[in-house]
C-alpha cells in the first residue's frame, strides 16, 4: 500500500474502503474481507448509519488500532461549536474508538465556522489526528482556509475520468490540502467503465478498466475511497500499485474530462440542499 503525507505530517493510505450505502450486514462481511486483503483505511459517516456495525467489525478483526486509519464525517445539521463536540462523541462511541484518524465536515452548508473551531480543538487535544472537509467547492474551501487557523488536510470530492477536478486539485495544492476521490469509478457508470480509451489502456497492461482508473488517480497523487462488498473485487481494487501508466496514457485519460458529476447536479445547486434537508 502506498501512503500520502498530510499537511500535518500524518501518513494516510492512498486507497481505502468506503462503506456508503452498506447495510450493517454488508459492513460485517465486507470490512473483514477488506482488512484481510490489506486495506487499512475505512471511510464512513454519521449519516451512513453504519458506524456501530463498522466499530463491531473493527473490534472483532484483531488488527491493531495503530495500523488502522478510520475516517468519519460530521453531518451539516450537527454543525456549530457545541453540537459538533456532541456529534463527535456520538460517532466515537458508535465506532468504539478512543480517537479518529480523520474527521470531515460532510457538506458545505450551515455553521461550518463553528464546527471547524470545535474540530480544531479536538485536533489540538489529540482526539483526532487530522481534520478536513468533503464536497467543498473552491469558494467555500478558500473561505475556510483564509479565515481559520488550521488548513484542511483533506477535501473529498467526486473525482473520476468524467469529472477530474484538475482545477480543484491545483487550488488545494497551494495550501497543502490533499484531494481524496469519492465515487472514483463514477458510481459504476457503464459509459466510463466501457470507454474505448480506458479499455485500450487496460488491455495493454493486462488490467481491468477499474484498475486503470484507480491507478490513474494514485499517479495524480489523489487519495481515494472505493466501495465494494465482493472479496474478489476488493482484492482487485487494491492491486493497482504494481504497474504504471505512461505519460501518453495519462494524457489520453485527461482528455476524457467533462466536468460531469454522476449525480447530475452539484452542491452549488439549490436542489442539492433541498434534498439533503430531508435527512435528519
Amino acid at each position: 500500500m502506498e501512503h500520502i503525507t498530510l499537511n500535518n505530517g500524518v501518513k494516510m493510505p492512498k486507497l481505502g474502503l468506503g462503506v456508503f450505502q452498506m447495510s450493517d450486514t454488508e459492513v460485517a462481511e465486507a470490512v473483514p474481507a477488506a482488512l484481510d486483503a490489506g486495506y487499512r483505511l475505512i471511510d464512513t459517516a454519521s449519516r451512513y448509519y453504519n458506524e456501530r456495525a463498522l466499530g463491531a467489525a473493527l473490534a472483532d478483526s484483531g488488527v491493531p488500532r495503530e495500523e488502522l486509519f478510520i475516517t468519519t464525517k460530521l453531518w451539516f445539521k450537527d454543525y456549530g461549536y457545541a453540537k459538533t463536540k456532541q456529534a463527535f462523541q456520538v460517532s466515537l462511541d458508535n465506532l468504539g474508538l478512543d480517537y479518529l484518524d480523520l474527521y470531515l465536515m460532510h457538506q458545505p452548508f450551515g455553521d461550518y465556522y463553528g464546527a471547524w473551531r470545535a474540530m480544531e480543538e479536538l485536533l489540538d487535544e489529540g482526539r483526532i489526528r487530522a481534520i478536513g472537509v468533503s464536497n467543498f467547492y473552491p469558494d467555500r474551501y478558500l473561505d475556510l482556509v483564509t479565515h481559520n487557523r488550521v488548513v484542511p488536510a483533506v477535501n473529498q470530492r467526486e473525482t473520476h475520468p468524467f469529472n477530474q477536478q484538475t482545477e480543484m486539485q491545483e487550488l488545494q495544492s497551494k495550501y497543502g490540502t490533499i484531494l481524496q476521490a469519492w465515487a472514483p469509478l463514477a458510481q459504476g457508470n457503464p459509459e466510463v467503465l466501457t470507454h474505448p480509451v480506458l479499455e485500450g489502456i487496460a488491455q495493454v497492461h493486462g488490467k481491468t478498466v477499474p484498475q486503470v482508473i484507480l491507478r490513474w488517480l494514485t499517479q495524480r497523487d489523489i487519495a481515494l475511497v472505493v466501495k465494494s462488498t465482493r472479496a474478489e473485487r476488493l482484492r482487485a481494487n487494491l492491486d493497482v500499485f504494481g504497474f504504471e501508466l505512461s505519460d501518453g496514457e495519462m494524457t489520453a485519460i485527461a482528455g476524457l474530462d467533462r466536468g460531469q458529476p454522476g449525480a447530475g447536479f452539484t452542491h452549488q445547486d439549490p436542489r442539492m440542499l433541498e434534498l439533503l434537508m430531508r435527512f435528519e
